[in-house]
């Protein structure tokens, strides 16, 4: 369940702070956002790919590990994140 190059300029661009900006917590967390989706709908059809699903998993505590980092460091950008990717409900 890779990102095309495509989509994946597409989710940096909105969330890169200069043009380099390839490694933010902001992108990393953008970029296993949408891995993390594409799996979820990936298990719709295919409920018994326990391989992948441990990858979700660790893509998933990977994800709340930098939410978390951003958390203490700039809780702006935090927010802002959140907001965008509509990850708190």
């Amino acid at each position: 369940m890779t990102l095309t190059t495509d989509k994946k300029k597409e989710v940096m661009g909105k969330f890169q702070v200069h043009e380099k900006d390839t490694g933010s917590a902001a992108v990393q967390i953008a970029l296993m956002t949408e891995r993390i989706n594409a799996l979820t709908e990936h298990f719709k059809t295919h409920t018994k790919d326990h391989h992948s699903r441990q990858g979700l998993l660790r893509l998933v505590g990977r994800r709340r590990k930098l939410l978390s980092y951003l958390r203490v460091h700039d809780v702006k950008k935090y927010r802002e994140i959140v907001d965008k990717l509509n990850l708190r409900k």
